[in-house]
C-alpha cells in the first residue's frame, strides 16, 4: 500500500510523486532556456509553453493531505496591484503613468486570453481583490480621519455583500443543456452517426441547412451544423457536433465552459445564460452603487467642500500626505474599473431591452441581419422584439420556472 502523501509531497502532471524542496530540480526546459538566454540563442518551438506548464505545475503550497497547486492567473492581481497602486501614491505623474497602463495591459491580457480560448481566473481574482483591497484601504485610510459615519460604513459593507452574494448566484448553473448519456462514450465524441442523425430528424422534423460553421463568434463552437425545425413558430434549432444534441432557439455552445447553455449570452468571469443572468445583472447593479458611494465618501474624505465630480480631476491637497495620496489614487482605480462596468451593464440593459443576447448581436453583425441602433450601441436582430415592457417582462421571468423538457434532452 501506497504511503500518503505528507503537507509538502504532491503527486505531478506525469504521475510522478515529488516534493517542494526539489521544485527547481530536474528542470531541463528551464535549464535550457536559461543557457540559450546567456548564449543569446532563441528558444526552440514550444520551450516556453513547456516552461510555462511546468511552473505551474510546481507552484503549490503546503496542505494536510499533499500540496495543493496554485493556479498562476491568481498571483499577479495579489501582488502586483498593491504594489502599482502604492508606487502611483509617490507622485502625481508616477499615478498618471501606472493608472493609464493597467487597464492597456488588462485588456491586453484579455485579448490574449480570448484569442486562445483559455479558461483563466486573472479577471476574477483581480476583481475580488481589488473590492477587497479598496475596502481594506477605505477602513484603514478614510474611516479614521472622523468624516465618515458608523451607518455609511454599514451601508457600504451591505452593499458589498449583496454584491458578493449575486456575484456567487450568478456563477452557478447558467442553463446548461443536458448532456446525452451517449456522448460520454468515445464512440459519440465525433459526429452524430447516420442512425442517430436519422432518429433526430424523426423526432424534430429537423432537416440540414447548410454546412457546419467555419468560425466561432462568442461562444460559438466551431464545427456544428445549423439546421432548421419544422415548428409552428418556425424557430430555429441547431445540431451540436460538440455536445452532440439538438439546441433549443437561443441557445449556444460556449466554447470556454465545453457545454451548451440555454439563451446564451457570453462568457466573461462566468458562462452568462437563461438561469444566471439576473444574478450577474444584479451584481454588475450593486457593484456599480457600492462603488459610487464609496468614490463619494472618500472624495468628501480627501478633499474636503468640494463636489466628487470636480474633486475626482482638481484636489490641490490630495499629495499633501501618504494617506491622501493612496486614497486619492484608489479612488481614480475606482473611477476606471466602475466605467468600464457601467459600460458593461449600459450595453446589458439596452440588448435586454431590445430582447437581444450579446451572442445574437455578434452573430447578426456577422451575418449582416442586424440593425444598429443608438450609434451602434445596440443591435436589433427583430427576431424576439416585443417592445421595451414586454422585453423586460421576458426578462424578470427568465429562470422562474424549470425549463420545459424539450427534444434534445432526449437526443
Amino acid at each position: 500500500m501506497e504511503e500518503p502523501l505528507c503537507c509538502c509531497e504532491y503527486v505531478d502532471r506525469r504521475g510522478e510523486r515529488n516534493h517542494l524542496a526539489a521544485c527547481c530540480c530536474d528542470c531541463e526546459d528551464l535549464d535550457e532556456g536559461c543557457e540559450r538566454w546567456l548564449t543569446c540563442r532563441s528558444l526552440p518551438p514550444g520551450a516556453l509553453e513547456r516552461i510555462a506548464d511546468t511552473v505551474a505545475d510546481r507552484l503549490r503550497v503546503p496542505w494536510f493531505a499533499g500540496a495543493v497547486k496554485v493556479n498562476v492567473s491568481l498571483v499577479p492581481p495579489l501582488v502586483l496591484l498593491p504594489v502599482f497602486l502604492h508606487v502611483a501614491a509617490l507622485h502625481f505623474l508616477l499615478g498618471l503613468v501606472i493608472l493609464t497602463s493597467l487597464p492597456v495591459v488588462v485588456l491586453w491580457y484579455y485579448y490574449l486570453t480570448h484569442r486562445r480560448k483559455e479558461r483563466t481566473l486573472f479577471f476574477l481574482s483581480l476583481g475580488l481583490f481589488s473590492l477587497g483591497y479598496m475596502y481594506y484601504v477605505f477602513l484603514q485610510e478614510v474611516v479614521p480621519r472622523g468624516h465618515v459615519g458608523y451607518s455609511q460604513v454599514v451601508a457600504l459593507t451591505c452593499g458589498l455583500i449583496l454584491m458578493l452574494a449575486a456575484l456567487s448566484r450568478a456563477k452557478k448553473d447558467p442553463g446548461y443543456l443536458p448532456i446525452p448519456a451517449s456522448n460520454e462514450k468515445s464512440s459519440h465524441q465525433g459526429l452524430p452517426n447516420n442512425s442517430v442523425r436519422g432518429s433526430s430528424n424523426v423526432l424534430h422534423g429537423v432537416t440540414t441547412s447548410g454546412a457546419a460553421s467555419g468560425r466561432a463568434v462568442n461562444g460559438e463552437a466551431k464545427g456544428y451544423s445549423r439546421m432548421s425545425a419544422a415548428e409552428p413558430e418556425g424557430v430555429k434549432k441547431d445540431w451540436c457536433t460538440k455536445c452532440q444534441l439538438v439546441r433549443p432557439a437561443r441557445a449556444g455552445h460556449c466554447r470556454l465552459c465545453g457545454r451548451c447553455v440555454r439563451r446564451l449570452d457570453h462568457h466573461c468571469v462566468c458562462c452568462v445564460g437563461e438561469q444566471n443572468h439576473q444574478a450577474f445583472i444584479l451584481a454588475l447593479s450593486f457593484f456599480m452603487l457600492t462603488s459610487v458611494y464609496g468614490i463619494t465618501l472618500t472624495l468628501h474624505t480627501v478633499c474636503r467642500g468640494r463636489t466628487p465630480f470636480v474633486a475626482l480631476f482638481y484636489c490641490p491637497g490630495a499629495y499633501s500626505d501618504y494617506s491622501s495620496a493612496l486614497s486619492f489614487t484608489c479612488v481614480w482605480y475606482c473611477a476606471i474599473v466602475t466605467a468600464g462596468m457601467g459600460y458593461i451593464l449600459l450595453i446589458q440593459l439596452l440588448n435586454i431591452s431590445y430582447n437581444v443576447t450579446e451572442r445574437e448581436a455578434r452573430l447578426a453583425l456577422r451575418d449582416n441581419t442586424g440593425r444598429r441602433l443608438l450609434g451602434g450601441l445596440v443591435i436589433d436582430t427583430g427576431q424576439y422584439n416585443r417592445g421595451f415592457l414586454c422585453n423586460w417582462g421576458h426578462f424578470l421571468s427568465l429562470g422562474s420556472s424549470p425549463p420545459q423538457r424539450s427534444a434534445e434532452d432526449i437526443v
